[in-house]
């Protein structure tokens, strides 16, 4: 039996193995730098940047998704933003990801979101495939931009 539960302080391990886990599968598992204290503080600390829901099968956690706000102009409401969903190998196939999926859509309708978004990798075929089939279209015209590290501080002027 599937089961999704919000994370709770406790679990910072738990979903730090679950994104170093996504981290390799992605190829890119020494890209890593946050540790448990960082998912406290951004989880469960006095001004939390995301949530995380936990999903497990017969009691044992398979999964978890972790998602934040967003908003839209266009449309005047806030948007929920996928940031990472994975599940383990050994559960794939047994309806976890659509469970965590379906989840987080009641999350953003019962919080009045005008959207639920979420970027994936262009290689990754299956997971496109499986999100099409849920209705999820991509946005061709879009691509995301990114400024980290030395060209953040350059950009800021620091």
């Amino acid at each position: 039996m599937i089961s999704i539960r919000p994370a709770r302080p406790g679990d910072e391990a738990l979903v730090l193995r679950f994104v170093r886990e996504l981290a390799a599968f992605e190829r890119e598992p020494d890209a890593v730098e946050a540790g448990e204290a960082e998912f406290r503080d951004a989880l469960f600390g006095p001004d939390p940047a995301a949530e995380a829901v936990i999903a497990e099968l017969d009691g044992e956690p398979v999964g978890f998704a972790l998602f934040f706000y967003n908003f839209s102009t266009w449309t005047g409401r806030p948007g929920l933003y996928l940031e990472d969903l994975y599940v383990t190998p050994a559960a794939r196939g047994r309806g976890v990801g659509r469970a965590l999926l379906q989840h987080l859509a009641r999350v953003a309708l019962e919080r009045g979101c005008a959207r639920f978004e979420w970027a994936v990798l262009d290689w990754n075929a299956d997971a496109i495939a499986f999100y099409r089939a849920l209705g999820a279209v991509g946005m061709e015209e879009w691509t995301v931009q990114r400024v980290s590290g030395d060209a953040l501080r350059r950009l800021a002027g620091a």
